[in-house]
């Protein structure tokens, strides 16, 4: 080949400046574009010896050495696949095949460092000149006869090209690192940025330091291997132990036979696994390497609950595995990592397009070869193939998840306090898991039962055949409605009541109104996440056909007695405890419960106290001990006529220490509906001991 001297192939000498900018906060992302460019190098090799058309050596054992000298400020990638010939290094280096240069330096000249310019037109190996202020390429072909190549370029638009004198099959790049990128031949350095994108690359990668001192190890001879370079033999004489026999003699035992040793040369350990857990078929892993791949991975060292495995070939290929750590408590950070790989090449974690948002709480590894990627495989294309891909992850964790409900309904309940916040925001946040999701919610009833829905809404008669059949919201909510229609008459024509479901979100805060609801056979689910007043506003939404109502927003019809004429009561009362109270929006009800031990709740209306935790939510009511006065209209005070004191109150209306029980009787109420406020409560105790004054006097 004759000596070459040119300009590659553009229209303008500003592509390198831009170049040094692309994605400036990545520029250690040249790592993974030459790394990557070698194992594919190594990959189209090996399908050529399949095909026929090369024969690879007997020894043949791919592999990327990376070569760091921080002394003479380089990096060397070197590979062992097909190499380039004269007119190959002229066609992919030189000659940078993309229309409209001078159109592209014009669109990206000013442009901010986000452009992703390079893989917009398959500039992968001049990520290089991010780093490097000259670079060499020296390569062999395995083509029969081709001569060695050397190449060099000093960044900027011309390059030249030499015979070389590289005598091995493959290509090593040698990077001429500028100061401000000298930490990338730090070798610590350069084994954690190829650790972070090329952990799982399918080509054994090795990471060395140049001039470095030889390290040893010992091997048992036995296992030595051809390649090894043994420095020295050593014999190791047997241990023995002086001991007590059965007859209380004694002698010497053999506790370690002799052993023949080689010091060797340490043997060099690749930094990456090429056959990581997702490529193996699932029937092939146990659950310990399930379980050893994530604690690798996400440094996790509490146990996933489950996991999926993804394996699909058709329509696209796509494998995976999916982890859902737990995340059980609202205080814990519900942040997930998941990995996206492109034929085991890093991406990125947590892409938006191809991971749904909602999966992002989980943890775990996608890998799709066919992701229509820029070549710098920075930024997607095909919004609609992406968008499938998105789809069928949705799918596949629906599909288990409904699967574990039906099959392994233990497993599944054991697991439901951990995954429920992850599948209620699922529910929020893509319709079409909801639907698949909607009758396998499970929600767990203050007796510690685990109830799907259509358990829950079904009339208690048929709720054990519910549980065993493939019964659905729907049809639950349809058959209690048919119940209803049917006792009425023929000809009336009246809209089918909502079905309620209770339920409660502090089983402290709310005990009195659980102690209330079991007397009577009555039953309400556990809803204690942040998440669930959104989950839950979400399901009335989708169906008008159930509520559900906290357990304290009203007294059911089950707990009073009504037999009884309380209207004068109740007129009396009212007047009575708005004066005392100074609070006129307050609504009094004086109802004969069945438990005469309670002498007032308070009940705030569902639609209120949604509103008093959104308000909290954002801040606007602080923690706790808001002002009751806030949203009286919707709260009622509900006082009990079979209990003494009310009884009493209601005999001495006119008593001095009246508007003093009724205080104390609210705020009791009070109590069990949420804290006080710290005024409130300081008043609170001081009138309690008041009335403990008063037994002495």
């Amino acid at each position: 080949m004759e000596n070459k001297h040119g300009n590659l192939s553009i229209d303008s000498d500003n592509l390198f400046p831009i170049i040094k900018k692309w994605l400036y906060s990545d520029h250690d992302i040249f790592y993974r574009e030459l790394v990557s460019n070698g194992c594919d190098a190594i990959t189209k090799l090996k399908k050529l010896d399949m095909m026929g058309e090369y024969t690879l050596p007997a020894d043949y054992k791919p592999k990327i050495q990376i070569i760091v000298n921080p002394e003479e400020k380089t990096i060397k990638v070197i590979d062992n696949g097909l190499g380039m010939t004269a007119d190959e290094v002229e066609e992919y280096i030189n000659q940078i095949a993309f229309s409209g240069a001078t159109d592209f330096i014009e669109k990206y000249k000013d442009k901010s460092t986000d452009d992703q310019i390079i893989g917009h037109f398959g500039l992968g190996f001049y990520s290089a000149f991010m780093v490097a202020d000259t670079v060499t390429i020296d390569t062999l072909s395995y083509q029969d006869g081709a001569t060695p190549v050397h190449w060099s370029c000093d960044g900027g638009t011309e390059f030249d090209m030499v015979d070389g004198d590289k005598d091995e099959i493959g290509t090593e790049i040698t990077l001429y690192l500028n100061e401000d990128c000298l930490e990338f031949a730090n070798e610590y350095r350069a084994r954690e940025v190829v650790e972070k994108y090329c952990s799982f690359m399918p080509t054994e990668i090795y990471l060395s330091k140049a001039n470095a001192p030889e390290e040893y190890e010992t091997i048992d001879k036995a296992d030595r291997r051809e390649t090894d370079t043994v420095i020295e033999e050593i014999h190791e004489e047997a241990k023995t132990e002086e001991k007590e026999n059965e007859n209380g003699e004694k002698e010497v035992v053999e506790i370690s036979p002799a052993k023949d040793k080689l010091k060797i040369v340490k043997r060099p350990v690749p930094l990456n696994d090429t056959q990581p857990l997702w490529t193996k078929n699932p029937n092939d892993c146990t659950d310990e390497e399930y379980k050893e791949f994530y604690r690798k991975v996400f440094l996790d060292y509490r146990e996933p609950l489950f996991w999926i495995h993804l394996n699909m070939d058709y329509p696209f290929n796509l494998k995976g595995i999916l982890y859902f750590p737990r995340i059980n408590t609202e205080y814990d950070s519900i942040e997930g990592t998941i990995k996206l790989y492109n034929n085991q090449v890093f991406i990125a974690d947590n892409i938006k397009e191809v991971i749904p948002e909602f999966l992002m709480l989980l943890k775990g590894v996608i890998d799709c070869p066919d992701l229509p990627l820029n070549v710098s495989r920075s930024a997607l294309q095909n919004d609609g193939f992406v968008k499938k891909i998105s789809e069928y992850i949705t799918k596949k964790v629906a599909d288990k998840l409904t699967g574990m409900c039906k099959t392994e309904k233990e497993s599944y309940e054991k697991y439901w306090d951990d995954i429920s916040p992850f599948i209620k925001f699922g529910c929020l946040k893509d319709e079409k898991f909801c639907d698949k999701m909607n009758d396998y919610i499970l929600f767990k009833d203050i007796n510690g039962k685990y109830q799907t829905l259509p358990e829950l809404l079904a009339p208690a008669e048929e709720a054990a055949e519910g549980s065993e059949g493939e019964t659905t919201v729907e049809d639950s909510v349809e058959a209690a409605e048919e119940k209803d229609t049917a006792a009425e008459s023929d000809s009336e024509e009246k809209e089918p009541e909502k079905k309620t479901v209770y339920y409660v979100t502090d089983e402290n805060q709310q005990g009195q109104y659980i102690s209330l609801f079991k007397e009577q056979g009555m039953n309400a689910v556990i809803l204690n996440h942040n998440i669930d007043t959104s989950f839950i506003s979400q399901l009335e939404q989708r169906n008008e056909r159930y509520q559900f109502m906290r357990i304290d927003a009203d007294m059911n019809e089950s707990l009073k007695d009504e037999s009884a004429d309380l209207t004068e009561a109740t007129a009396t009362l009212s007047e009575l405890f708005r004066s005392a109270l100074n609070n006129e929006k307050l609504t009094v009800k004086v109802e004969a419960l069945k438990n005469e031990e309670i002498a007032s709740i308070l009940t705030l209306s569902e639609h209120g106290r949604r509103m008093q935790d959104m308000m909290k939510m954002y801040s606007m009511g602080g923690m706790g001990g808001m002002d009751p006065n806030m949203f009286a209209a919707d709260q009622t005070l509900t006082l009990n006529a079979n209990h003494a004191l009310v009884k009493y109150i209601l005999e001495h209306k006119d008593s001095e220490h009246v508007p003093m029980f009724a205080e104390q009787l609210y705020d009791l109420a009070l109590i069990s509906n949420q804290p006080l406020s710290p005024e409130a409560m300081g008043k609170f105790v001081k009138r309690s001991s008041d009335l403990m004054m008063l037994l002495t006097k």
